[in-house]
């Protein structure tokens, strides 16, 4: 990556605005004593020629950069550093530069449809952080060429093209990962394996390295991307929605039948401890069989009320 700081000509553009200014007076000082005396000697016309093209010259030499912003110098069309160097400061005026923001950007990407690992369609959206390095200046204005509609000229265009970029393999890494996990937990999955609900921050440094390698041409650094939308796709929302469901009573059942055997379990065994009642083994089976049935069911059971023997 070739990358480094302007060490060429610079002064500080305060010094250099006095002596732009003193190359004037002489100049003017110098053609108007020669107007009065009458001496036209070409030697001073000369000198005055020179003073004035210089104070000239040295006015496109003058720069005002904010923090976080700086200045990719070319001299005639040969690469010759980045300034970074904030304040006023002039520079070799024969210096073209092409004005680059460092400043750390947002870019919101739309949700997508893309199928997750095992096969269903879904929606995921994206927001990454990101910002040109400090030794990227170079590969963010000469190694990444613009479309043809973004071929507008000045100050932002070339942040509009680092943008189209960012944007586009974001869209492309978003679909890689998204594909490389599931959506949600199925019964065809362990329990320890990562999805993309779950994931949380595991999903997101994937995310972030994802893009760090994409856009490292770019001399662009990802400081952070992070999912903000995850749904399933409109037409198996519905569908997916029932298995979410039944996944969900499923569990319920499982936790109401184990409670119901325990308290089946202390019920028999606190009858037999504290001999209340003498039962066979077929009673106990009808007791664990009603108890079941009372415990377990979505509805309060209805007591019917035995006026007979045990055994009727």
């Amino acid at each position: 990556m070739k990358n480094y700081t302007y060490s060429g000509w610079k002064l500080n553009g305060f010094v250099a605005l006095l002596l732009n200014v003193a190359l004037v007076v002489a100049a003017v000082w110098l053609f108007i004593h020669t107007i009065e005396a009458f001496d036209f000697q070409p030697w001073k016309l000369i000198v005055v020629l020179v003073l004035a093209l210089l104070a000239f010259i040295m006015l496109f030499g003058y720069v005002m950069l904010e923090p976080n912003e700086s200045r990719v110098l070319l001299f005639f069309g040969n690469y010759r550093g980045t300034f970074y160097n904030t304040g006023f400061w002039w520079i070799n005026p024969l210096m073209s530069a092409k004005k680059l923001s460092m400043r750390a950007r947002n870019l919101n990407v739309d949700p997508i449809k893309v199928n997750d690992k095992a096969g269903n369609p879904i929606l995921i959206g994206l927001v990454v952080v990101w910002k040109i390095k400090n030794d990227g200046a170079y590969n963010a204005v000469f190694e990444i060429d613009s479309p043809s509609e973004l071929g507008a000229s000045g100050a932002n265009a070339r942040m509009n093209v680092l943008e189209n970029f960012v944007a586009v393999q974001s869209d492309s890494a978003l679909r890689q990962v998204a594909g490389m996990y599931a959506y949600d937990e199925n019964t065809n999955s362990s329990p320890e394996e990562v999805t993309l609900r779950s994931g949380g921050e595991e999903i997101n440094e994937r995310l972030t390295d994802e893009l760090n390698d994409r856009l490292s041409i770019a001399g662009i650094e990802v400081v952070e991307a992070r999912l903000n939308y995850l749904a399933y796709a409109p037409e198996i929302a519905a569908a997916m929605l029932r298995r979410q469901q039944a996944d969900a009573i499923i569990s319920a059942r499982e936790k109401i039948v184990e409670g119901a055997v325990s308290m089946v379990k202390i019920a028999l065994e606190r009858l037999s401890v504290e001999e209340v009642v003498e039962l066979d083994e077929e009673r106990k089976a009808a007791m664990v069989s009603n108890l079941l049935v009372v415990l377990c069911a979505d509805e309060a059971a209805q007591p019917v009320v035995n006026t007979g023997t045990l055994h009727n």
